[in-house]
């Protein structure tokens, strides 16, 4: 029985029938040629129930009994049926993207069983264009966004000659270099003294002690660290602490189970030739199309808050090739809703942003995610009755952007066509959206409660519409210039 880290244990804790907590990706493929998407979709089903060695993160399961031990520790399974985790489906007639978003949401908001390692993969054929559709589903306790990410992209090659395609829980992948490691692996080390002359069990004891005085300095530095955040707050009118309360807003209402899930990529190219133009980063033109778009959303819901909307970004904290599972912090940022002017929400959404971003590099690792867990601690309180009606909401939702590979990548000769993420909403968070990059494109996935968020699928048009100004304001900068 393995113990599981607090960030992990939170997204047990907080799961209800209402608030399922894990979260998914759907993956498009365009079948190499000469081959159809049925064909591609017996080489992935064969794959995926092929008998190999399975990663020990995706036999994993809360240890019994559930409500007790289950929140705290692990059981890993030796024997996975594969045919339960695995299913193969066909869309109804006619196929559209519309059909595949609907199956989608019906699938993300239902509970995955506890009793197994919890996880799914659901191949999906018969779409109308002749791609093939994969959608995965993994708690939350599990992996967070980066994580699932690296494992799919573990999975593929750049290569569209390669012939060898696996399942991304096949255990041999745990040594492939992917795009996304190689960044981690070039980051500088944390400096560490030279050990002492020695070897054996006594350099390991010296190790091991080393390491322990290393994480007894970061939690005695928590301290003086929460002193630094509220410092930082009180000086700094640009930085959101977890403190901070956000304004009310059709976002922070209890939830039912239903959910809805739209998506759709826009080419980076677009991306940072206006973040180029602004002076400004990629993320920071992400959050500017959400942030245009939720005005304008709530603007037609008659339901735009006098102040701006505050958004938790999560920041990853994974250090190395092979750190998989949870490693997360999260920093608030001003989203200036209540700004109608698109240049001006702009720099006030980069200050936030670079105000929250100082906090956080300037803590110990350790320190950084005892930061996040404040921050995300108020999701593990919102199934109780009335905290979310009577609590002031200390973030609107939740926006995150993951970085994926930077080329064209395949499985058996099939091209990655599209990643969009399938992530998670909470009573009190309504709506999350979460980014993910592949090639020239980056997808949004919106996931939203059904029932409290009418008409989601307009966010689409609105993320459009905020990039639009944003082109119009770097072709007047242009000018200006």
């Amino acid at each position: 029985m393995q113990y599981m880290p607090v960030t992990s244990s939170m997204f047990l804790i907080a799961e209800t029938r209402e608030q399922p907590m894990h979260v998914g990706g759907l993956q498009l493929f365009i079948p190499r040629d000469g081959q159809t998407a049925d064909e591609l979709a017996d080489e992935v089903i064969e794959a995926f129930h092929r008998d190999i060695a399975i990663s020990e993160l995706f036999r994993r399961r809360p240890a019994q009994p559930f409500s007790v031990v289950g929140s705290l520790a692990w059981s890993v399974d030796d024997d996975i049926d594969l045919h339960y985790h695995v299913r193969r489906i066909a869309l109804p007639k006619p196929g559209r993207i519309r059909e595949l978003f609907h199956y989608v949401s019906l699938h993300h908001s239902t509970l995955l069983d506890r009793s197994r390692p919890m996880w799914e993969a659901h191949v999906i054929e018969g779409l109308a264009d002749g791609r093939l559709a994969l959608y995965t589903k993994v708690h939350h306790s599990l992996v967070d966004g980066v994580t699932a990410l690296r494992l799919l992209e573990r999975a593929l090659s750049a290569d569209p000659d390669d012939r060898t395609g696996t399942a991304p829980w096949d255990a041999a992948l745990k040594k492939r270099k992917t795009a996304a490691s190689a960044e981690l692996d070039a980051l500088p080390p944390a400096p560490v003294a030279d050990p002492p002359p020695g070897g054996g069990l006594l350099d390991g004891l010296r190790k091991g002690i080393g390491a322990a005085a290393d994480v007894a300095g970061q939690v005695a530095g928590m301290v003086p660290a929460a002193g630094q955040v509220a410092w930082k707050a009180l000086r700094d009118d640009d930085f959101v602490s977890p403190g901070y309360f956000a304004p009310r807003s059709i976002l922070d209402v209890p939830i039912g189970s239903a959910r809805r899930f739209a998506a759709d990529q826009w080419s980076i190219t677009r991306l940072r030739a206006v973040a180029d133009v602004l002076d400004v980063t990629l993320n920071d033109i992400v959050l500017a199309m959400c942030s245009s778009a939720l005005r304008s959303y709530l603007v037609e819901q008659n339901a735009l808050p006098p102040d701006p909307l505050i958004a938790m970004v999560p920041v990853s904290m994974h250090v190395g090739a092979n750190h998989d599972g949870n490693a997360v912090s999260a920093v608030m940022a001003n989203l200036a809703t209540n700004d109608p002017d698109p240049e001006s929400r702009l720099k006030t959404l980069v200050a936030s942003m670079q105000a929250s971003k100082n906090v956080i590099r300037g803590l110990r690792p350790l320190q950084a995610l005892a930061l996040g867990a404040a921050t995300i601690a108020p999701l593990a309180f919102m199934s109780i009755p009335g905290f979310v009606s009577y609590t002031p909401p200390q973030f609107n939702l939740i926006i995150s952007n993951v970085p994926g590979p930077k080329q064209d990548m395949y499985w058996n000769g099939a091209r990655l066509d599209g990643v969009y993420p399938v992530s998670i909403v909470t009573s009190g968070n309504a709506l999350n959206i979460t980014i993910t990059s592949a090639a020239d494109h980056i997808g949004f996935g919106l996931i939203g409660a059904r029932a409290q968020l009418p008409s989601l699928q307009r966010l689409l048009d609105y993320l459009e519409d905020g990039l639009v100004e944003l082109e119009g304001v770097a072709q007047v900068t242009d000018q200006r210039s």
